[in-house]
Order: structure tokens, then C-alpha cells, then sequence
């Protein structure tokens, strides 16, 4: 059974929150000019990425892409897949808990975090859910549990849609996986953060890592943290992919109605729904329908958690996917 409803919150920011996002700026624009040839080349692992992340680097050749993804662990195959601005680093914590008894997949998207992209790849959502879904083929996982979070939950359950046969689990994080039209909130943020002035203010400041991560975590990430997020995108080109993402919330209404057509085929599997309460994007009515569509669920809520919820409470999710597995 779902848990009580809490009252929805608003997108508004504290003063503390601006302040924070304007001094994340400043100190992102000097890191970035500071590391202004720190490119990530294929399959070499950049002299910035700190012991925070102690994975072997595996490498796929796709379709012109070098897809980086970490295969960490035996037992029970658990894909991680990430959103925007993020890459497989936001798992570190639970993969380091969790591959002493399951098998951990986490893959980065072309032009996110170690994997590079071909010329003309267009860094929507329904390419990266082809990318991921060749690489569960590849690596023919089955008996699957998938997590998902921010837009992981599209680009996840829209390929767990087309294999359905392979994913036994799921754990929802906060995200959504519909078309945003109606929406006022997400259609919003597609308008303002995917226009012109977010446009100019990811490219330039890549603002999307330097204020929306300090925002959407509750607690304060340490320099080597924030400079792994910052420093696959060391310059304005290198942050196309980011820069795209906002305006496909709206732009991508074809494919995430064909990822809401897909749920249907998943809606018996057991579902663990991973929710932070305190975040300004996907919030309790987002969470609601995915309680409606999974039937299976048991809803887990983190009260002091933000949107990323990898970082705020690792342990916790160690914990429910482990639950998970162990009462499928």
C-alpha cells in the first residue's frame, strides 16, 4: 500500500537556494576555466576522476559511439541509469554496497560522463534508450532489476517496455514517464531552462551542473563530488547534450507517449518506488501515477531527500533493492 499523500511543494527557491546557485556559478566558471583542457577522450580514464569512483572503466563500441559503462559484482543483474546532468558516478555508493551480491550495470550516454558521442548523434532521449537497450543485448541481461531516476525514467522503462521479457523489477526514482504536455510545471521549466537564456547560461556557465545539483541535493557535495559532475563538460561544446535535454520534456512528446504505451507491458512487475520529498521537479502527483500504474509497489519516502536521491540517500536504496530482490 502507498503511504499518505504529503502536500505537493512548489518550484520556488529559498534565499539560501539563490545564493548557493550564484556562487555555485562563479566557483563552476573558474573550475571550468581552470580545466579547460580536460577533455575526456575515448577509453582513457581523465587524470580528475578521484578514488571516489574505484570501477574497472568497460568500453562498448556502438554505432560510431564509445559508450563507457561500469560491470562491477556477481549475482543478480541491476542496470543504474542516470539523467540530466548526471553519469554513472551518481551511483558509486550504492554500486561499492551492492556488488558484494548482485551483478551492477551502470552506463553513461553518449556525451555524458566518460562515453563520447559520433558526429551527428542528437543526444535525445529516444537515442539513448536505443544505446542502452543495444547494450542490455549485448550483454544479454536478463532477470533484471532496473532503477531509473530524473530522465533514466523515460530512457529506462521505455526500453523495459520493448524487453519487457527481461526486467523481473523496477525501482522508480523521482521522474516520470508520459508526455509533459499539461503539465504546467514541467512545461515551464522545458520553456525557460530549454530557451534561449538556459541555453546561454548551460553553454557558457554550465549552469545546469554548477546550480541544479547543489540544489537538488540536500546535502553539500564535497570539491572532488562537484568537480566529477562538472568536469565532463569542459567547454561549451562538451555541453550540447546537457543543453538538449530541457527542451525535449516538451519536444520529445512522440517518444515518451510510445514509453507510456510500454508501461502496460510491466505494470505486474514488483516495483519499488524511491521518492525524495523535498524535490522541486518531480513531486507527489508524479509519484501518485506511477503508484496507479504499478500495482506491485511498495512507495519509500525520503523526508529531507532532493531530486537526487543517489546522493542523499544511498544506503537507504541499498536497502530496498535488496528487499526488493530478496522478496521477488
Amino acid at each position: 500500500m502507498a503511504p499518505d499523500t504529503p502536500r505537493a511543494g512548489r518550484l520556488r527557491l529559498t534565499r539560501r537556494e539563490l545564493l548557493l546557485a550564484t556562487g555555485a556559478i562563479t566557483a563552476g566558471a573558474v573550475s571550468v576555466y581552470l580545466a579547460a583542457d580536460t577533455g575526456v577522450n575515448p577509453r582513457s580514464r581523465p587524470e580528475w576522476l578521484t578514488p571516489l569512483y574505484p570501477f574497472e572503466d568497460r568500453w562498448f563500441e556502438l554505432d560510431g559511439n564509445t559508450i563507457h559503462y561500469v560491470d562491477e559484482g556477481n549475482g543478480p543483474a541491476v542496470l543504474f541509469l542516470h539523467g540530466n546532468p548526471t553519469w554513472s558516478f551518481l551511483y558509486r555508493n550504492i554500486i561499492r554496497e551492492l556488488r558484494t551480491d548482485f551483478r551492477c550495470i551502470a552506463v553513461d550516454y553518449p556525451g555524458f560522463g566518460l562515453s563520447t558521442a559520433r558526429v551527428g548523434y542528437g543526444f535525445t532521449p529516444a537515442e539513448h534508450s536505443a544505446v542502452v537497450e543495444k547494450l542490455v543485448l549485448a550483454l544479454d541481461l536478463r532477470d533484471l532489476t532496473l532503477m531509473v531516476q530524473d530522465w533514466g525514467g523515460p530512457i529506462g522503462l521505455g526500453l523495459a517496455g520493448r524487453q519487457s521479457d527481461r526486467v523481473s523489477a523496477l525501482v522508480i526514482g523521482n521522474t516520470w514517464a508520459w508526455p509533459a504536455q499539461g503539465d504546467v510545471q514541467l512545461e515551464r521549466f522545458a520553456d525557460l531552462v530549454g530557451g534561449p537564456i538556459g541555453a546561454f547560461f548551460i553553454r557558457y556557465f554550465n549552469a545546469f551542473v554548477n546550480v541544479f545539483i547543489p540544489i537538488g541535493t540536500a546535502r553539500t557535495l564535497s570539491t572532488d563530488e562537484m568537480n566529477a559532475y562538472r568536469l565532463p563538460f569542459p567547454n561549451r561544446e562538451s555541453r550540447r547534450p546537457v543543453e538538449i535535454f530541457p527542451r525535449e520534456i516538451t519536444a520529445s512528446a512522440p517518444f515518451l507517449a510510445e514509453v507510456e504505451a510500454g508501461l502496460a507491458r510491466l505494470s505486474d512487475r514488483p516495483t519499488r518506488i524511491v521518492w525524495g520529498e523535498r524535490d522541486l521537479a518531480f513531486q507527489q502527483r508524479h509519484r501518485a501515477r506511477f503508484e496507479e500504474l504499478f500495482p506491485r509497489h511498495r512507495t519509500v519516502l525520503f523526508a529531507n531527500a532532493r531530486h537526487f536521491i543517489q546522493e542523499d540517500e544511498p544506503e537507504r536504496i541499498t536497502t530496498e533493492i535488496r528487499r526488493l530482490r530478496s522478496s521477488n
